[in-house]
């Protein structure tokens, strides 16, 4: 995602404010850095930059934004636990930043998990592992795919999708583990996040 000039100037005096200060810059501070007279124009650009994984924000705080991620390094955003409603990208769902180049998954707007348990294994898919998501909401039979399932748990799984007639299966690559059926109208209890199209693996 390229960037305006002005959102630049935003992110760089952001960097520079909480470099010197140990702390983050007020709204009001950076208007009058940047000769703004009204903080509407300033707000769009800071959830932009948000929305794309520049700036994150804690709520209810005045001195509310910080850079988490510069524009020269493109990052993949790694997704925690995810809030109920909310969309999957959204910033009180994001844990981190990894500075990776989505472009290289082929996928601009990929998301990373952390993958928790040995229920992937024989996918090669192991336990802290970085599994690299494509935001979609649906799913071939055989694909691996990141899920969430209401009222089970409130972080994404990874799973082998099939649908049967009308039941949806969500398939784990470890017979230890049995499927998770759900039939008719439980149907709506399963939401795909996106397909896997790549595994990051840190170093011991």
């Amino acid at each position: 995602m390229g960037i305006t000039a002005r959102q630049k100037e935003i992110i760089d005096y952001i960097q520079a404010f909480q470099y010197e200060q140990g702390f983050p810059p007020s709204l009001r501070e950076i208007c009058k850095a940047l000769g703004l007279h009204s903080p509407g124009s300033l707000i769009k650009h800071m959830r932009s930059l948000e929305l794309h994984g520049y700036l994150s924000r804690i709520p209810d705080k005045k001195r509310a934004w910080k850079v988490t991620c510069l524009p020269s390094r493109v990052c993949i955003p790694l997704i925690g636990q995810i809030a109920a409603g909310t969309p999957i990208l959204a910033e009180e769902n994001r844990e981190d930043a990894l500075p990776v180049d989505p472009g290289l998954f082929g996928s601009q707007d990929a998301f990373a998990l952390r993958v928790q348990g040995d229920s992937m294994i024989d996918a090669q898919i192991r336990h802290g592992d970085l599994a690299i998501i494509k935001p979609q909401d649906d799913a071939e039979n055989g694909w691996i795919v990141a899920a969430m399932v209401e009222g089970l748990e409130t972080e994404a799984t990874l799973k082998i999708i099939y649908r049967k007639n009308r039941d949806v299966e969500l398939h784990a690559a470890n017979p230890l583990y049995r499927p998770l059926i759900f039939k008719g109208e439980d149907q709506s209890r399963v939401r795909i996040l996106g397909k896997l199209i790549g595994i990051i693996r840190r170093k011991p």
